[in-house]
C-alpha cells in the first residue's frame, strides 16, 4: 500500500473546521461546562489503568465531529497500517519504522529475540556480581555513553524507575563538554565501573571523543587487556569497536529500522536492564506493546494517542497555539519532558511535505514543561495570566510508590485544582481590580494513571510516540527522518579545524571568524 500523502488544507474537512473554529473561538468553556452535564462524561476516556480527561478543552462534539473526518480524509487507518506492517514510511532514507517491533512478544524477530536474551544474560550477570572487572571486582557502576536517542531514553527512563533500581549506580555521559564528562567520572573506580558505549556508527562525534576520553582515563591504571572486561557496546560497526578494544561477544546490535529517538525499546535500553532488572525492562516493553494494540485497534474516538493528537492540530493549526506544555506530577518523571522534546520537535519539526512541497501550514509544536508541583511556582503564572494560548498536558498518578499518603493528597490536590484554575479562572466573580482577574479558559488534558510502574510507564511513553504519528501524518509531513540536524555536524568538522589551527580562512563567515579568533 502506498503511505498517503493528503495536504490536510486542501480536504474538505479541513474548510469546514476553519469555518466551525470562526464559529466557536469566543466561546468560553465555563459555559460549556454550565450548559452541558454530561461533559466531563462525554469528553473523558478509560484504557486499561489509565483515565483521560479532555472535558477542559475548546472543543464541542461537532469539533470532534470535524477532525475525526479530517482523519478519513488524510486515510490515517491506512498510514497507521503501514507503520505497523513493516512499509518503508520512512521514505526520505527508505527505512521501515519498526520501533514497535521490538516490543511485541507475540511475534519478535529473531534478531530482536536473541538480542534480548543477551541482554537478559548480560545484566544478571552484572547484578548479580557474576561479571568481574580486571582485578576481579564485581560491578558498582555503570556509565552510559551516547547523545541524543541513545542518551535521553535510557536516562529518563532510569529516572522514572528509580524506585526499582538494584545495587548498580548507572550515570550517562552525552555532552562533548570536557567538564560534564570528568564529572561524570569523579569518584568512580576503574577496577568497578563498567562503560557502555552507544553509538549505531560508532562515529558520532559527541560519543567518540567522550569514549576515547573514558579509555583512556581507564588505562590509565589497567592494561590495554582489561578493556574487554569494562567496555561494552551497542553498534553496528564491528570493525571500530574491535579497534577500540572491545570484543564481539560483548556487542549488541543496532537495526536501520529502529530510529534513534525510539530506541530505548531496543539494545540501546542495555543500561535499563542493567539498572533496574531485565524483568522490569521487560514489562516496560509489554506496557508500551499494550499501548501499540490500543492504538492500531481502538475507535479513533475511544483511542487516546488519536484524540490527544488531533486536540493538539486543532489549537495548533486553527488557534495559533504555538506551543505545548507538558506537567508530570511526579518527581520521577523530571526528565520526561527532555525526552519528549526530541521525540516531537526532531520528528515533527519539517517545512517540506511529503510530495517535496514547502509547506504554508503551522507544523511541529513546541513542546516544554517540568513537573508539578515545582511548576507552579516557576512558569504557571505565565500559563495563568500571559497573552499565549499554551494548551498543557497533566500527568498524575493515582497511588504514591512509598505510600506517603498525605503528600500524595496535597500533590494531586494542586494537579486538580491547577486545572481546574485554569479553566474557571475568575469568570462570573468580582475581583478588586484587574491584576487579580483571571480569564480561565485555558485548555489542559488530565492523564490520571493508577501508579508509576515500568508498565504503565512503556504505555505512557508509547502514548506519544504515537501522537506525534498522528500529527505527522495529518500534517503530511515525515516524522522519522531528521536531515535537520545534519547541516550543523558537518560545519563544525571545518570550525573544529579552524579552532586547533587558528587558520580561519576555509571559515566564510564573518561573525564565525571572530568568534573563533577571541579564542586566541
Amino acid at each position: 500500500m502506498a503511505f498517503p500523502s493528503i495536504n490536510p488544507t486542501q480536504t474538505n474537512a479541513w474548510s469546514n473546521l476553519l469555518a466551525h473554529f470562526q464559529e466557536v473561538k469566543d466561546l468560553k468553556m465555563q459555559d460549556f461546562f454550565a450548559e452541558d452535564h454530561n461533559r466531563v462524561k462525554d469528553f473523558s476516556l478509560e484504557w486499561n489503568d489509565f483515565f483521560v480527561d479532555l472535558s477542559k478543552n475548546r472543543i464541542t462534539g461537532e469539533t470532534i465531529s470535524l477532525l475525526l473526518d479530517l482523519t478519513k480524509e488524510v486515510r490515517l487507518k491506512e498510514a497507521i497500517d503501514a507503520q505497523f506492517s513493516g512499509e518503508h514510511i520512512n521514505q526520505t532514507e527508505n527505512r521501515a519504522v519498526g520501533h514497535t517491533l521490538l516490543r511485541n512478544f507475540n511475534s519478535l524477530p529473531l534478531e530482536v529475540s536473541e538480542t534480548l536474551q543477551k541482554m537478559k544474560q548480560f545484566s544478571e550477570a552484572v547484578i548479580n556480581g557474576n561479571w568481574k572487572g580486571f582485578t576481579g571486582k564485581p560491578i558498582t557502576h555503570i556509565v552510559n555513553i551516547g547523545i541524543g536517542g541513545s542518551d535521553l531514553g535510557p536516562d529518563m527512563v532510569c529516572e522514572a524507575l528509580r524506585y526499582y533500581k538494584n545495587r548498580l549506580e548507572v550515570r550517562f555521559m552525552s555532552n562533548v563538554d570536557g567538564d560534564h564528562v570528568m564529572e561524570t567520572l569523579r569518584g568512580l573506580d576503574p577496577e568497578t565501573t563498567l562503560f557502555i558505549i552507544v553509538s549505531k556508527t560508532f562515529t558520532t562525534q559527541e560519543t567518540l571523543t567522550n569514549a576515547q576520553t573514558v579509555r583512556s582515563w581507564f588505562l590509565k591504571g589497567a592494561p590495554e587487556a582489561a578493556i574487554s572486561k569494562h567496555f561494552v557496546a551497542v553498534s553496528t560497526n564491528l570493525e571500530a569497536i574491535a579497534q577500540f578494544g572491545i570484543t564481539s561477544e560483548n556487542t549488541f546490535p543496532m537495526w536501520d529500522w529502529v530510529g534513534g529517538r525510539f530506541s530505548l525499546w531496543s539494545a540501546v535500553g542495555l543500561s535499563i536492564s542493567c539498572a533496574v532488572g531485565y524483568d522490569h525492562f521487560e514489562e516496560l516493553l509489554r506496557g508500551a506493546h499494550e499501548m501499540d494494540l490500543h492504538f492500531q485497534e481502538a475507535p479513533f474516538e475511544e483511542n487516546i494517542p488519536v484524540m490527544l493528537a488531533l486536540i493538539s492540530v486543532w489549537y495548533n493549526n486553527f488557534y495559533g497555539a504555538e506551543t505545548e506544555c507538558i506537567v508530570p506530577y511526579c518527581q520521577y518523571l523530571n526528565k520526561l519532558v527532555a525526552y519528549l522534546q526530541q521525540g516531537i520537535m526532531e520528528s515533527n519539526g519539517k517545512s517540506v511535505d511529503r510530495n517535496g512541497h514547502p509547506i504554508n501550514y503551522q507544523t511541529g509544536t513546541i513542546v516544554w514543561g517540568s513537573t508539578g508541583t515545582n511548576a507552579q511556582h516557576a512558569f504557571f503564572q505565565l500559563i495563568h495570566q500571559g497573552t499565549k494560548l499554551i494548551p498543557t498536558d497533566f500527568i498524575a498518578f493515582r497511588e504514591s510508590l512509598y505510600g506517603e499518603v498525605d503528600h500524595q493528597n496535597k500533590l494531586l490536590a494542586n494537579c486538580f485544582a491547577q486545572t481546574e484554575a485554569l479553566l474557571q479562572g475568575t469568570y462570573g466573580n468580582t475581583v478588586e481590580n484587574n491584576y487579580k482577574k483571571f480569564e480561565g479558559n485555558k485548555p489542559t488534558n488530565t492523564l490520571l494513571i493508577n501508579k508509576l510502574t515500568p508498565k504503565s510507564l512503556g504505555s505512557l511513553i508509547a502514548l506519544y510516540e504515537h501522537k506525534l504519528f498522528v500529527q505527522g501524518v495529518i500534517w503530511n509531513i515525515f516524522s522519522y527522518d531528521q536531515w535537520g540536524v545534519e547541516l550543523g555536524k558537518k560545519l563544525a568538522k571545518g570550525t573544529l579545524d579552524a579552532i586547533t589551527s587558528a587558520d580561519t580562512s576555509k571559515i566564510n563567515n564573518a561573525s564565525t571568524r571572530q568568534l573563533i579568533g577571541k579564542l586566541r
